[in-house]
């Protein structure tokens, strides 16, 4: 559902900036809107007493002491899923690939052009579309097949997504990157959230989840960090080839090392 929502925003900044093309400050004060009513509405929620954490309170970092007390598979499959995101950095850089892909280009659509910023804006659409609807057909094959096959596959996915965005893709080549890119979302963002839920302990799977959560965050800021510093001095080609590798050699490492359960809740 939040997928959902991804899309529709910029489906109406698409639609804005196709009747009034430079609206940018419009849309960025619609944009506020949501967020605000987002925010109230979150103290409208009771949350229901959970489990006392094992790991008991502390300051700010404390819940990295949750890998001490980790299960051996959670180390094993944690340790996979971070490395693919420290060379898995931000979807802004497939957005600027494909603004600079499509420069100069001009499509007629609703009796309005597409120019490079709306052809970037229209591609994003369509790609948190393919993930909304391919969100739960995806996630019933994870619980039929095994968490581990639909992640692994999701990743070689994204290697040939990320590899065909390194070659300077058409229009029509960018479409389909970005449905694969959409197919690859779809497989891998439920199969990690319950991968992360099933091997935390009962009582700390909120730490576990934000231990995961955290580590992720600092390793795709770095990751993005990397690849702008790779897009501005080796150019854009090295920007995606790189996590295109190091997603097959994550996937090699899932296949060989992460053992396959299938309608279980924990893989080791």
């Amino acid at each position: 559902m939040d997928t959902a929502g991804a899309t529709i925003g910029p489906a109406l900044a698409l639609l804005i900036l196709l009747w009034h093309p430079g609206e940018y400050k419009t849309i960025f004060l619609l944009a506020f809107i949501p967020g605000i009513l987002a925010v109230a509405l979150i103290f409208l929620l009771k949350e229901k007493k959970q489990p006392v954490s094992t790991l008991g309170r502390g300051n700010f970092f404390s819940f990295f002491k949750y890998w001490k007390v980790a299960d051996p598979g959670f180390k094993k499959m944690a340790a996979g899923l971070l490395v693919f995101a420290f060379f898995n950095s931000s979807d802004i850089f497939l957005l600027l690939k494909t603004r600079e892909a499509t420069a100069g280009m001009h499509y007629p659509l609703f009796g309005k052009t597409l120019t490079s910023e709306t052809i970037t804006v229209a591609a994003y659409v369509f790609y948190n579309l393919v993930y909304a609807l391919a969100s739960y057909p995806l996630g019933a094959l994870a619980d039929k097949w095994g968490l581990k096959t639909v992640f692994t596959g999701g990743l070689i996915v994204f290697a040939g997504v990320y590899a065909g965005f390194a070659l300077n893709p058409s229009l029509l080549m960018i479409l389909v990157l970005y449905f694969f890119y959409g197919l690859y979302a779809a497989a891998n963002e439920g199969v990690v959230k319950a991968w992360v839920t099933n091997f935390a302990h009962e009582k700390d799977t909120a730490t576990a989840v934000g231990f995961y959560t955290s580590c992720e965050s600092i390793c795709t800021l770095a990751a993005s960090l990397i690849a702008g510093i790779l897009w501005t001095s080796a150019g854009s080609f090295f920007t995606f080839i790189i996590p295109a590798v190091s997603a097959i050699a994550v996937a090699f490492y899932f296949m060989m090392f992460i053992r396959n359960k299938v309608r279980d809740k924990a893989l080791s």
